[in-house]
């Protein structure tokens, strides 16, 4: 269980990392899905079932609301209608007009229901549509499952009644709307699927909304369950010629994705439910609150280390380390030139033979040469050719390091006049 709530927090942060790329696909691969449909099914206008067309409006469709797919939808079965027959074009029009008002004034942010509840008729997984607008929409979802029943079953109609229009003379224009009209306020099999749809919807609606333990679990049960008997009984009933069999396993695919529908949409943890009870001036409340059951993805973090700009960055600490020895040497060599009356600016050498210019200096010099490699060598240097050329002075020099002066990079030089 863990994994696949890995699993899900990884495809939400994806989701919300690329939603502006995603939404934009899905409503183009939407779009071409069912235009394509529309035209291998019914296909009587020729010049508009051409893959370029289909194309070019599915890529208008996934830059514009979702709506639109419902419009270029209806605007492509109706130019095939009209290739047909005129007659069936008006009344299909007709059709568009009434069931667009009423969705619009009942269920206008569902249009997304549809155009997919047509499309599940024709790959024949029509029961996943009540039991998932029961968990997602509102009873107000009736309509545009309705609606979509519909327009699946009234160009089912048309496409078995062509042979029939295409027959007929062209003056023949009130039978061929006698034709279309029965065959669908005739036709029991759809005022069926509409009823046990629409009450499929209510009864999972209201059993999703109660406050129960795995309310959503027993809402799509008890809503496969109403559905299936609705069918059966209506297939007793009106003679609709319903499989059976086809019937039970379109139900089960429903519950399958009803399941997966939970998982993303309301996946809780009961066993850490709470019940609070607190009070106002002018209520009781009773709250039951119910931890969502997620768990935090995991993330890995790489860290680059660029060993070139590490050394770079070492040297200049290294450096700025030793400027500010020096700095502290310089303030002390200025405390000694206050004396001797030298340049603090100049090199050990100089430093050197400026010391050693005084007869009667008698100092310690700490800090005067801050860079062991350099100014020791330097320092040593100087001290060798002190010794060579003025050791009539009687001067020593006593060059005293210890432990923890090396690590500083700090030296003592202790000048002592002999006597």
């Amino acid at each position: 269980m863990t994994g696949l709530l890995e699993i899900k927090e990884k495809l939400k942060l994806m989701y919300s990392r690329n939603e502006v790329f995603i939404i934009p696909i899905a409503k183009f691969l939407l779009a071409f899905v069912t235009l394509t449909i529309i035209n291998g099914r019914i296909g009587y206008m020729s010049s508009i079932d051409k893959l370029p067309i289909v194309l070019i409006a599915a890529l208008l469709c996934s830059f514009l609301p979702i709506g639109f797919i419902v419009f270029f939808s209806a605007v492509f079965s109706l130019l095939h209608m009209y290739a047909l027959s005129m007659e069936v074009a008006l009344v299909g029009l007709c059709l568009y007009l009434i069931m667009f008002l009423l969705f619009f004034r009942f269920s206008p942010k569902d249009s997304l229901v549809v155009i997919l509840t047509p499309i599940l008729f024709a790959v024949k997984m029509p029961y996943i549509m009540p039991i998932a607008m029961g968990l997602l929409g509102t009873p107000a979802s009736v309509v545009s499952v309705a609606f979509g029943v519909m327009i699946y079953y009234f160009l089912s109609h048309v496409i078995a009644s062509s042979t029939a229009i295409s027959s007929m003379d062209a003056g023949e224009v009130t039978a061929k709307l006698r034709l279309l009209i029965d065959g669908i306020l005739s036709n029991r099999e759809m005022v069926v699927i509409i009823a046990a749809f629409a009450v499929t919807i209510i009864v999972v609606y209201l059993i999703r909304r109660m406050s129960a333990d795995h309310a959503w679990t027993t809402a799509m049960v008890a809503g496969a369950i109403t559905n299936l008997v609705l069918l059966l009984v209506g297939d007793l009933v009106y003679d609709t010629n319903m499989s059976v069999l086809g019937a039970i396993l379109g139900t089960v695919i429903a519950l399958l994705v009803a399941k997966m529908l939970e998982f993303f949409g309301f996946c809780v943890d009961y066993s850490r439910t709470e019940k609070v009870q607190f009070e106002d001036d002018d209520y009781y409340y009773y709250v039951k609150a119910v931890p969502k059951l997620t768990v935090a993805a995991q993330t890995k973090t790489v860290k680059k280390i660029n060993t070139q700009s590490t050394t770079v960055s070492s040297k200049a600490n290294a450096s700025g380390r030793n400027s500010g020895t020096l700095g502290r040497s310089t303030s002390a060599s200025h405390t000694v030139g206050s004396r001797l009356d030298f340049d603090p600016s100049d090199s050990a050498e100089d430093l050197f033979e400026d010391l050693f210019e005084e007869d009667d200096f008698i100092g310690n010099s700490r800090n005067v040469v801050t860079q062991r490699t350099v100014y020791k060598r330097n320092a040593d240097r100087s001290a060798s050719a002190f010794r060579r050329n003025n050791g009539q002075h009687g001067v020593t020099i006593n060059n005293n390091m210890n432990d923890d002066m090396a690590e500083d990079n700090d030296f003592d030089y202790n000048f002592e006049e002999l006597e």
